[in-house]
């Protein structure tokens, strides 16, 4: 094959790679065409291709690569290992490797020189081992070595990113600010019924049932209302002995000892009255609902014997009711009690009802590792019902205002909680934090973040590796290998 031939067959390949590279790094097409001719140079062996329009080689000599176009540099003069020389690459050859480049060369000398620009220290290996050059290298899979800039060696946590690469890996922010944590736990319950609001009616002492009211179980009955009327010897004979002491004239003073025997047999004030005015014992004592609510349990039976303090009917007052759940351990610390519960009823959809903490049992179960937790509900329309499954949302967290973040923005290690702040023109700070409270996708920065500064709440965890391998470079980093 002719040299011309073999010319355009490497043009070809070269200008398809070129194309691909310069896609992937946001090279000009000036860049791209220069790095084609050298690669192209090398090929034939030749030292250098000049056009009539391509300005001569001007500056001082930057470093040296290897005659045949291959990914090996020197600061220095070198010869190849038969004996060729290194070909100089002078300040107005020396290809830009970083993106947003017009014309893809730097004249190194001139780029020093200029006023509020940083000269380049030197190269990092891009895969982040601790291997640095003071020239332009590849790596043993062609990737090129990151530029350190003067400037950025100096703060190790600090990191620079430019504009488009902010674009391309999707970094996002929000600021941090006050407000309260809210940390809601959501927990299972079984509606029961307040013990304080239940009601036994028994007898004190034998007594045999006359009559029961015509009441059943499960209805709904009002504080009063007659219940059952029995006859016992033993309140008869209390009552007997009170009318006599009315009856001899010493006054209500002197009968005070059969009074307080009536009262202690349970006998209704009702019914002392009744002695009281009549001087007469009553052959048998009603005994009356003592509270409104609904009947429990019936027991009582027309002409039974009941035995002192057998019970007769059970009620209960439902107007307020208990839901009882089990909050797990691990999620106690955030109960308080008087916080505020939302209670949704499996039975009665579309609805929710309000209640608050009453008391948490001071006891964990040891098989479920629970404790439980009372909330106490008004039940007015009395639509609650004994053993009714419910779905709690206990409200937890203080109202206080602290500094919260998203959750996003914080990057958990296992050792240490990060958030990056972003300082402005490409500039983020990775920042060790002391995390609180966390609720509803947000948490409480105690320390390390201010009101007002600006996180990074997207892609963070990007920085934070960046930042680490920066720090561990120049921990790593020899001085002589840092012009």
């Amino acid at each position: 094959m002719s040299k011309v031939s073999t010319f355009l067959a490497l043009a070809v390949i070269a200008a398809g790679a070129g194309g691909y590279w310069a896609g992937q790094r946001d090279l000009s097409g000036a860049a791209v065409m220069q790095m084609i001719e050298a690669n192209i140079q090398g090929a034939l062996g030749v030292e250098r291709l000049s056009t009539a329009a391509g300005p001569a080689p001007s500056g001082p000599v930057i470093y040296y690569r290897h005659p045949d176009g291959e990914p090996v540099y020197s600061p220095v003069p070198k010869k190849t290992q038969d004996s060729r020389d290194f070909v100089a690459v002078m300040a107005s050859e020396d290809v830009s490797f970083e993106p947003g480049s017009t014309d893809g060369v730097k004249d190194a000398a001139s780029k020093s020189a200029e006023p509020g620009d940083r000269r380049i220290l030197y190269y990092r290996n891009p895969m982040g081992l601790p291997d640095t050059s003071p020239v332009p290298k590849k790596d043993s899979m062609g990737m090129d070595y990151i530029p350190v800039y003067e400037g950025e060696a100096e703060d190790g946590s600090t990191v620079k990113v430019s504009t488009g690469r902010l674009q391309r890996t999707g970094v996002k922010t929000a600021l941090a600010t006050k407000g309260a944590i809210v940390r809601p736990v959501r927990v299972p319950g079984t509606v029961t019924l307040d013990e304080r609001r239940i009601s036994v009616v028994s007898t004190r002492t034998d007594a045999f049932v006359e009559e029961v009211a015509d009441t059943t179980t499960g209805e709904t009955i009002e504080k009063g209302r007659p219940l059952v009327r029995f006859f016992a010897r033993e309140i008869a004979e209390a009552g007997a002995l009170y009318a006599a002491d009315l009856k001899s004239g010493s006054g209500r003073n002197a009968a005070a000892g059969s009074l307080q025997r009536l009262e202690n047999l349970g006998v209704p004030a009702e019914a002392i009255a009744e002695i009281e005015q009549t001087r007469k014992v009553p052959l048998s004592v009603t005994l009356t609902a003592p509270r409104n609510g609904v009947v429990l349990e019936r027991m009582a039976v027309d002409g039974m014997m009941a035995e002192a303090g057998q019970t007769l009917f059970r009620i209960a007052d439902i107007s307020t009711v208990w839901v009882m759940v089990d909050v797990p351990e691990y999620e106690l610390s955030s109960v308080r009690v008087g916080d505020k519960a939302t209670v949704r009823i499996r039975s009665l959809p579309g609805g929710a009802l309000e209640g608050k903490v009453g008391l948490i049992y001071p006891e964990i179960q040891g098989q479920t590792r629970t404790a439980r937790v009372r909330i106490e509900l008004a039940n007015p329309d009395r639509l609650l019902m004994a053993n009714m499954y419910a779905e709690v949302e206990i409200s937890t967290g203080s109202s206080a205002p602290v500094v919260i973040v998203p959750d996003s923005a914080v990057i958990d290690t296992g050792d240490r909680q990060v958030v990056i702040v972003d300082k402005g023109e490409g500039s983020f700070e990775p920042r060790k934090v002391k995390i609180g409270e966390r609720g509803e996708g947000m948490a409480e920065i105690m320390e390390g973040v201010s009101e007002g500064e600006r996180v990074v709440v997207s892609a963070n965890f990007l920085i934070d590796a960046e930042s680490n391998l920066k720090a561990a470079l120049s921990a790593l980093t020899p001085a002589e290998t840092q012009p």
